[in-house]
């Protein structure tokens, strides 16, 4: 399966949406606990988006949400067409 046939799938990218956000949901969970030793949601937010970086931190999860579920579900796409 090539590329183009891959990414025209719609659960390519239904695993794309459910891969970037458990990712998302994760990564944030983990770096709260390392940086606060507790779950700390608030205090996590204000000083990520404090300064006026809101759009900043926006556009920097989404990007990185989806990249990884991007990667990670072609991966898995590209493994299942080499296995068959």
């Amino acid at each position: 399966m090539k590329f183009k046939s891959i990414i025209s799938q719609s659960s390519f990218w239904k695993s794309v949406f459910w891969l970037g956000l458990s990712f998302l949901v994760l990564y944030n969970v983990i770096t709260m606990f390392f940086e606060y030793g507790e779950f700390a949601l608030l205090r996590f937010f204000e000083e990520r988006t404090a300064d006026g970086k809101l759009l900043r931190f926006i556009i920097g999860q989404l990007l990185a949400a989806f990249l990884y579920g991007f990667i990670l579900a072609f991966g898995q796409f590209r493994g299942k067409e080499k296995k068959d």
